[in-house]
């Protein structure tokens, strides 16, 4: 049946100095485009993360400082990795949680933004766990009958996690082949970031998930403790969070301003007694 696409959806996958998006940095990257008309483009980096790889993570994916070194870094990558991605939907194993997440970090470090307010998100790993509770290797050789030769190269998981989604998509009635319910049925639950840090409540209002704040809504919080914010953004929380509040922040900022305006206004005409 294949995938029914209105736009470009990038599946892509990363290999890290680690899994604090915060701070670990991208040493490859990998992007298979996949447009609506079934062409692909692809395109894999070695990346210099300019800190030390961890013996640990090296071991997992086999890119040591020796084999990165001599590569570019990702801010000299990021215009063409902008460019490729463009306005495309995503797609990944993991990817609401890390990968994204991630991306986006290192995009607004390079000082490049980078938001989702037009893209819908596909994260196989879900559709996979809310089906079969399994990994990517396992979940390569249930959904497509093969070995995952290259497992944690960011080429090899790109490609698989494509595949996947493809065999997915056949195996269960139930899916939809639209990135539209492909991204609703693959997410765990609404986010206004990246990380998780805030999420809706149910009358779609930003709340904060951690602290002695969790469950509360972030625009009370900012009126009971306006220095929280600022806090915040000179914590160590990811970019793309800090991002969020300080636009709550100016959105209640332009809230009250526009409620000063309309009792000014009331004010006047109160004194003229207009109507």
């Amino acid at each position: 049946m294949g995938l029914a696409l209105k736009k470009p959806i990038v599946f892509f996958d990363l290999e890290t100095t680690g899994v604090n998006i915060a701070t670990d940095k991208i040493v490859e990257i990998s992007i298979l485009k996949v447009f609506p008309n079934g062409n692909k483009e692809s395109k894999t980096w070695l990346v210099n993360p300019e800190i030390e790889i961890p013996k640990e993570a090296s071991d997992i994916h086999g890119i040591t400082n020796e084999r990165v070194v001599t590569e570019p870094t990702f801010k000299e990558l990021a215009a063409q990795i902008k460019e490729l991605i463009g306005d495309a939907d995503l797609a990944g194993f993991n990817s609401n949680r890390f990968d994204i997440p991630l991306l986006a970090e290192e995009l607004m470090r390079a000082g490049i933004d980078f938001d989702m307010d037009n893209r819908k998100a596909v994260d196989v790993q879900v559709i996979y766990h809310k089906k079969e509770q399994r990994t990517l290797s396992a979940g390569y050789q249930f959904y497509c009958g093969k070995e995952l030769e290259g497992a944690h190269g960011a080429e090899a998981d790109t490609n698989a996690t494509y595949e996947i989604l493809l065999a997915q998509i056949e195996k269960y009635d139930d899916i939809e082949n639209t990135v539209e319910a492909l991204s609703e049925f693959s997410t765990h639950g609404q986010r206004a970031d990246f990380a998780g840090f805030i999420l809706f409540n149910e009358q779609k209002q930003e709340i904060f998930s951690f602290g002695k704040y969790k469950g509360r809504t972030v625009e009370e919080v900012f009126l009971e403790n306006p220095g929280y914010h600022a806090w915040i953004q000179n914590a160590d929380f990811p970019l793309y969070t800090k991002k969020v509040l300080k636009g709550i922040k100016e959105r209640m900022t332009k809230g009250k301003k526009v409620l000063t305006d309309v009792e000014k206004l009331q004010a006047l005409q109160q004194k003229f007694n207009l109507r």
